[in-house]
């Protein structure tokens, strides 16, 4: 039973989970405190949307995943929300445009290097929101869609550097994944090789994948010495 209860996440320690808390909070109500002050966000329009509940486990839980830099994030969620104003403006259907906002959704934040998982969420809201989210239209993709995004990305930012942590992530860099290779170790075409034999995506970065490979085989190394 208490393994149910471990992190799901390697390197999540829970010390850093705590953190991860603190910021989603501090960030989803800073997040409304500021789009409040908007006052076109008003009538029967949200002042924050439920997607950017999504956005803040992203950013703060996980901030150095490609699906939680600041262009998924307010790329993926200003993206998907025009694309699921448009489908429910020429679909009639609504589970028929439920379905297409959020397949599109996904292949339009793909083409555009923006793939953000909250942004499904908010395509679907587009279609299935309220009479005032409707007749906002397109205007809802950017207030409070993409305001809520830009602010809840700028405190991300500067929580992770208040807490030790880079946000935006930088990926390692070719210099220092030459620095910590060995001879006979992980090169990135290996990695490029070994992904090819896949069908599956893995969340991190492609760099970050091959020093962190090349790291655990330079401490095989040493333990297999003794």
């Amino acid at each position: 039973m208490t393994g149910w209860f471990r992190p799901l996440l390697a390197n999540a320690a829970f010390a850093r989970r705590i953190v991860a808390c603190i910021g989603a909070a501090i960030g989803i109500a800073l997040t409304m405190l500021v789009c409040r002050q908007f006052p076109w966000i008003d009538g029967d329009l949200p002042i924050i949307v439920a997607p950017l509940g999504a956005s803040a486990v992203l950013v703060f839980a996980v901030p150095s995943s490609p699906l939680a830099q600041p262009w998924p994030v307010v790329g993926g969620n200003i993206l998907s929300t025009l694309i699921g104003v448009a489908v429910f403006q020429w679909v009639p259907d609504v589970p028929l445009a439920a379905g297409l906002a959020v397949g599109c959704a996904i292949l339009a934040m793909s083409l555009a290097r923006c793939l953000h998982p909250p942004g499904g969420a908010a395509a679907l809201t587009a279609v299935i929101g309220s009479a005032g989210i409707h007749d906002a239209g397109y205007a809802f993709a950017f207030a409070p869609v993409g305001i809520n995004s830009v602010a809840l990305v700028a405190i991300g930012t500067f929580y992770h550097r208040m807490t030790a942590l880079g946000y935006p992530h930088q990926p390692a860099s070719s210099v220092a994944i030459r620095a910590a290779a060995e001879p006979g170790g992980v090169l990135p075409i290996d990695i490029d090789a070994a992904l090819a034999e896949t069908p599956d995506a893995y969340d991190i970065a492609r760099e970050d994948l091959t020093l962190l490979l090349e790291r655990a085989e330079h401490f095989a190394r040493v333990r297999r010495k003794g």
